[in-house]
């Protein structure tokens, strides 16, 4: 989207905090999550006593057992925040070892994870919608999903206040995502059939997924070329992916075709077509190739034509629908900082 993820590569962490809003408020939290809520109501002081069964056990596993509705990993950051008393006294521990006995006393407040998955009126392109799914053209700019930095103003924000049952769904019927700062269409399922269902057909690499790269350098040699190269985190640098060598470092099986539309003497427009879905695949195989997409500075490619993001637009998108199984296939024109970049750099786009 960058590339599109595959469903293993979904953030898993989105059904936990979806589980526990669901749980312990049975609603969305609508406070904002860069300050602290004021409303009392978003708070509960939880009391009680460690049982027999939890004699010597660590805090956070006590904890967790005696207010099973919440995750330990949710308890675990409430101990940090030191809002967790055992026997009176704030304990920020969460290794410490409880008694029989012990009194804890815990304040349940939303963290910044459970806060982000609320609903945000925003302004959503929708390429085209039915009860099963919605087609998603996302602009340049726009987060899929909440996560450090970006806990709110995503799209699942948006896809929650657009659509009411899109809170029954893991990750509000998400199924794949783009980058922060590559464009074009997503499909979103409606129900959870069509989300499983969806789930499968990308697994299965029986979702066609095709983009629009403006990349640095003119093109060399064939006009179509198959990139069959793994790709796994970059060993040297944590934030970029890499291709990899798959006997010496762990990483993945990735193909991109990359067919030639236009060439000039610095940059060249590329159509890819993804068999994989790895995370920024289609920006490391066009780096390897000795062609990093125009302006994305994480692999190397030169800012050009006045773009401010990577070039790159997911242009196509073709799947059989979960329900009635009809082909469907929808294209989302290129936007205009792509094409007025493609005409400053004296290449054609039709």
């Amino acid at each position: 989207m960058t590339d599109l993820d595959p469903p293993d590569s979904i953030i898993s962490s989105a059904d936990s905090v979806l589980a526990w809003e669901r749980g312990s408020h049975n609603r969305l939290d609508h406070t904002d999550d860069t300050e602290e809520p004021t409303d009392t109501a978003d708070f509960e002081t939880r009391q009680t006593s460690v049982p027999v069964s939890s004699h010597g056990e660590r805090l956070d596993r006590a904890l967790a057992l005696m207010v099973p509705e919440f995750s330990r990993s949710y308890l675990q950051h409430l101990i940090a925040s030191s809002v967790v008393l055992h026997n009176g006294l704030v304990q920020t521990k969460s290794a410490a070892r409880v008694k029989a006995g012990d009194v804890v006393t815990v304040e349940l407040k939303p963290t910044p994870q459970s806060q982000a998955f609320k609903p945000e009126p925003m302004e959503l392109d929708v390429v085209f919608e039915d009860e099963f799914l919605c087609i998603i053209n996302k602009p340049a700019g726009l987060v899929v999903h909440p996560a450090p930095g970006n806990w709110s103003g995503t799209l699942l924000n948006g896809l929650l206040a657009r659509d009411a049952q899109a809170v029954n769904l893991p990750r509000a019927g998400i199924v794949h995502r783009l980058d922060k700062d590559t464009s074009g269409l997503m499909v979103v399922a409606r129900t959870r059939q069509s989300m499983d269902y969806l789930v499968r057909m990308i697994a299965a690499r029986s979702v066609s997924r095709q983009y629009i790269a403006l990349a640095n350098g003119a093109w060399q040699g064939a006009n179509t070329k198959c990139v069959d190269m793994p790709i796994g985190r970059d060993v040297r640098n944590r934030l970029r992916m890499a291709v990899v060598d798959l006997a010496k470092h762990a990483g993945k099986t990735a193909m991109t075709d990359v067919t030639l539309l236009e060439s000039g003497l610095t940059c060249c427009l590329v159509r890819c077509k993804l068999h994989t879905g790895r995370t920024h695949q289609i920006r490391v195989h066009l780096a390897a190739l000795g062609h990093p997409l125009v302006s994305d500075v994480l692999y190397g490619g030169a800012l050009a034509g006045g773009l401010q993001r990577q070039g790159l637009h997911a242009w196509r998108l073709a799947f059989e629908h979960p329900a009635t199984r009809a082909p469907m296939v929808f294209e989302a024109a290129l936007p205009l900082d792509i094409q007025t970049a493609i005409i400053d750099l004296g290449l054609r786009y039709n």
